[in-house]
């Protein structure tokens, strides 16, 4: 009884850290989602004369940060 009940914490344990790594994923292509959302707005407000060159390469900078730290999953959804 005593395998019985470690395999399934083992189980359990496998489980519970696959169901974390997929949510940490899931943060991560919003966080993505989000921040290319912002660099078309930057942008979109450039070309339009009420924004910054400045602004839209710090959104450009801070998005390609976060696909060098978390990959570029988001950009293929």
């Amino acid at each position: 009884m005593s395998g019985f009940l470690d395999r399934a914490k083992e189980q359990a344990r496998q489980g519970l850290a696959q169901g974390k790594q997929k949510v940490d994923e899931v943060q991560q292509n919003r966080a993505g989602t989000e921040l290319l959302r912002k660099l078309g707005a930057a942008y979109f407000a450039e070309r339009r004369g009420s924004g910054s060159p400045e602004a839209t390469q710090d959104a450009l900078n801070t998005l390609e940060a976060h696909v060098n730290a978390h990959g570029d999953a988001f950009l293929h959804d």
